[in-house]
């Protein structure tokens, strides 16, 4: 059974009547009827019962029908694809990430992977409200935390790395009070607040939940302190002026840590609910740019390059020591 075989039998039952489907496939009426004829001995099975008022599908028929609509979507995919690999990508990429981390890392990444397709263009939009991808025209996000529940059908995730937010201060503020014993004790400090999302009932922010090394039940504790911002990278930067102890995600103070500007605070103890992953919305078939760019993404963040230590901070640190 040909392609042509199977576009006959769907026409004809489209347009219920061997007329409609000559002047759909654009042809005379008796090459219809001889083709069918034809297909219906050669399979051993009559396809519709013909009476000179109607036309009807017979059981068979509707099976030719089943599988002719999912083959012929096959051939149409895998002619597409074959096409996209004989062509550079071309086209638009529409992208949100958050501030800091689409900043530090996904723009840079970005542009390397331009570099590689320049008939591309991005666009790349930093932002800390997940937007309504599929209704705005993204073709994806680089988010740091899970997709609402409410597009959970409509969305697709990947994640692209792990990471992990510690808790860290400055040497001056640990040497003026020292350093906390355990969780409960940073109830105790000066602990700078990030309230994130820029939503002010979304998230406890000043709730942090610590997790231990070994798996054992985590800890929350009530944390406080005079200096709160929506910034990550101003809660950052206060905490490396001496202002207190923040929680941020290693992409963020790795550097300043290898460097010893920052001292990582009881070790042991992390968030890890802020993986990067990526966000896109659910599509039946996903352009090559579009898999390229995720593919590209996972493999540049996938060793976590934010836990390597530059040669510049390496010999900083010499230096100090």
């Amino acid at each position: 059974m040909e392609r042509s075989d199977l576009k006959l039998v769907l026409s004809v039952r489209s347009t219920g009547s061997l007329a409609g489907a000559a002047q759909a496939l654009g042809v005379v009426p008796s090459v219809v009827t001889k083709r069918l004829a034809a297909l219906e001995q050669r399979v051993g099975h009559r396809l519709f019962e013909r009476t000179t008022r109607r036309l009807s599908l017979t059981a068979e028929g509707e099976a030719v029908c089943a599988h002719a609509e999912r083959l012929l979507e096959g051939f149409a995919a895998l002619e597409a694809e074959l096409s996209e690999r004989q062509n550079e990508p071309r086209g638009t990429l529409r992208i949100a990430a958050t501030f800091g981390f689409g900043r530090h890392w996904v723009g840079p990444a970005l542009a390397r992977f331009r570099e590689q397709y320049p008939s591309l263009q991005i666009e790349l939009r930093l932002t800390e409200r997940l937007p309504d991808l599929a209704a705005e025209g993204y073709d994806g996000a680089v988010w740091l935390w899970s997709a609402p529940a409410r597009h959970a059908a409509d969305w697709v995730t990947r994640r692209l790395a792990r990471n992990q937010r510690v808790l860290a201060a400055s040497p001056a503020y640990l040497q003026r009070r020292g350093l906390p014993a355990d969780a409960g004790a940073l109830a105790q400090h000066d602990c700078l607040i990030v309230q994130e999302n820029d939503s002010v009932s979304a998230r406890h922010f000043d709730v942090w939940t610590l997790h231990d090394a070994q798996g054992r039940q985590p800890v929350r504790v009530q944390v406080g302190g005079p200096l709160w911002s929506n910034s990550g990278e101003m809660a950052r930067d206060w905490s490396l002026a001496g202002h207190g102890i923040v929680l941020r995600s290693l992409w963020d103070i790795a550097p300043q840590l290898a460097s010893g500007e920052l001292v990582h605070v009881l070790p042991r103890l992390s968030m890890p609910e802020a993986d990067i992953q990526w966000i896109a919305p659910w599509q039946p078939r996903t352009p090559r740019r579009v898999r390229l760019l995720v593919e590209f993404l996972a493999e540049q963040f996938r060793h976590e390059p934010w836990r390597s230590e530059p040669p510049a901070q390496r010999r900083r640190a010499a230096r100090t020591a």
